[in-house]
């Protein structure tokens, strides 16, 4: 009988107990928290109050140097291909045409200073591949891949999930990859023009016969 009542008790004490703890809380949201940004070191010393945030008119603020949303500046790609052969899961996909003499000053020059020698039709990144590892962006040489704060970025459509950063459209990339095949036939017509047909090479003297006389 006494066990009965124990437990009575225990199951009493239980209740108020956590009853109180949600009630203190139940209190206390009518205050609010500081604006200490997740990169503070006071961020979970925080007094207590309102925790929930109205999402997603506001945020936790992400730390400077996390790895987030892929970003690739076109401007500065010089189409060196080394981040989509760097990446493990192969999730960039580039082409390139090469710009033909007279397109230099269109194609311009990155931020550095660095003259561009490809188009770059094609440079697709498969962000629901990609897993933030942060490699295409070490081995690019002109730092033109960068990771961005923007943390949440969900769609419903998984295709929306594939950003595109060329800098052509299809029909101009059609009409560079002409442009640079016309002047590559030219380049080479006018090599064989100047060049001549290659003489023919001396036919190989042919080894001298032994005269049936010297047998004797």
């Amino acid at each position: 009988m006494s066990e009965y009542f124990s437990n009575i008790k225990t199951s009493v004490t239980t209740i108020a107990t956590g009853m109180g703890i949600t009630l203190k809380h139940f209190f206390n949201a009518v205050k609010r928290k500081g604006d200490a940004g997740i990169d503070d070191a006071d961020y979970f010393r925080q007094v207590d109050g309102l925790c929930t945030l109205q999402y997603p008119k506001e945020a936790i603020p992400t730390p400077p140097h996390g790895r987030y949303r892929l970003y690739c500046n076109i401007n500065d790609c010089i189409g060196c291909k080394q981040c989509e052969r760097a990446c493990p899961v192969e999730c960039i996909t580039i082409e390139t045409i090469k710009t033909t003499s007279d397109d230099l000053e269109a194609c311009g020059k990155t931020s550095g200073g660095q003259q561009k020698r490809m188009w770059v039709p094609v440079f697709d990144i498969d962000l629901a591949k990609c897993m933030t590892c942060g490699i295409c962006q070490s081995v690019c040489p002109t730092d033109c891949l960068y990771h961005t704060p923007v943390a949440d970025f969900s769609e419903f459509d998984v295709s929306n999930m594939m950003y595109h950063f060329g800098n052509l459209s299809k029909i101009e990339a059609e009409a560079k990859r002409k442009k640079l095949a016309e002047q590559q036939a030219q380049a080479a017509k006018e090599k064989a023009a100047a060049g001549g047909a290659p003489a023919p090479k001396p036919a190989p003297k042919a080894a001298p016969q032994p005269n049936p006389g010297d047998a004797r």
